[in-house]
């Protein structure tokens, strides 16, 4: 009897870990499955434009108008029903529709699958282009909304470079532990101490990290392109790469930077070694003294700013601040007025 009621203990124990095993389970994969649209319309948070009756569909930049090179934007969609009620796309948009419901043509920009607008950064790909969208739904053909992203030159653009960094110091290997000293006799009638232990030895010195290496030398070029709305054309040529920004004096600015690499993490000096234990008789012997641990290396120091020379066309001039150089440590930024020619 006393057999059958632990077996049954046993069973229900079981069926009870299994039952809570499968719970958990069920709540670990919820974070996966949230992401699915399907269960997204099912608990209410998305809806299918299929579904819905459509009268309208507009497409907007809630950021502001317009993009520049190498910048992204978001976009946002708005669906009005018959009844008047208006309802969003998700994403920037915090919205029920889905970007999956939508068909999305674009022109010199790019738009990822959850409404983001992208441009190039070489301003070459983009310049005299007006970028244009037509957002249409495949489950209403008669829907369409259409929308020019002017392009705009007024960011804050930066070109960062530095020099490499310096090598981390070697770690200073641990000193030997010490010998534990000899066993003496305890014996009543013939008594012998026990031996010291000795000291441990010291653990060696880390070695200092090495220096950053300098920043690399910066050339830019910078040209006029002159009209009602003025813009600066400018090259930054590093180690053979060339980089292209077009900048509107007006609100832009370029920030270029050629500082030093950082220094390399000092090396740990290493463990000194434990001093043996004193061996056992009468008296028993004295411990050793532990080893002294290493010094840590030093860090290696920052390297300097690369040398940066800029040559600008004397119609630049007027617009030079908006030009902003760094090069912490290094020469004397060199400056050039001269022509220079359109650089595209």
């Amino acid at each position: 009897m006393i057999g059958f009621v632990s077996l049954a203990f046993t069973n229900f124990r079981n069926r009870s870990w299994n039952s809570l095993g499968m719970a958990l389970l069920g709540l670990a994969s919820l974070p996966a499955l949230s992401g699915c649209a399907a269960l997204q319309v099912k608990m209410g948070t998305k809806v299918y434009l299929a579904k819905l009756s459509v009268s309208s569909i507009e497409v907007s930049q809630p950021k502001g108008a317009g993009i520049g090179p190498g910048q992204k934007s978001p976009l946002v969609v708005t669906v009005t029903q018959p009844d008047g009620k208006v309802l969003t796309t998700e994403g920037a948009g915090n919205g029920k529709v889905l970007w999956e419901d939508l068909k999305v043509e674009s022109t010199v920009v790019a738009v990822s699958k959850k409404g983001v607008v992208s441009l190039p950064e070489d301003p070459r790909v983009s310049d005299g282009k007006l970028p244009h969208l037509i957002i249409t739904a495949p489950s209403h053909p008669d829907l369409r909304a259409e929308l020019d992203i002017p392009l705009r030159y007024d960011y804050r653009y930066s070109a960062y470079f530095s020099g490499s960094s310096g090598s981390s110091g070697m770690n200073g290997t641990s000193g030997l532990d010490g010998s534990n000293g000899s066993v003496g006799s305890m014996d009543p009638n013939h008594p012998s101490a026990g031996g010291n232990g000795t000291d441990g030895g010291r653990g060696s010195d880390g070695s200092d990290g090495g220096r950053g290496g300098d920043g690399p030398p910066v050339k830019l070029w910078v040209a006029l392109r002159s009209g009602s709305h003025p813009l600066l054309q400018v090259s930054v040529l590093v180690e053979g790469r060339t980089k292209l920004y077009l900048v509107d004096p007006q609100g832009g600015s370029l920030t270029v930077s050629s500082d030093g690499g950082s220094g390399g993490s000092g090396g740990k000096g290493g463990r000194g070694g434990r001093g043996g234990s004193g061996g056992t008789g009468s008296p028993n012997g004295s411990n050793g003294s532990d080893g002294s641990n290493g010094r840590d290396g030093s860090d290696g120091s920052r390297g300097s700013g690369g040398r940066i020379t800029v040559t600008y066309d004397p119609q630049v001039k007027p617009y030079l601040a908006v030009i902003h150089l760094s090069n912490s440590g290094g020469p004397k930024p060199i400056f050039f007025e001269e022509p220079v020619d359109p650089l595209w």
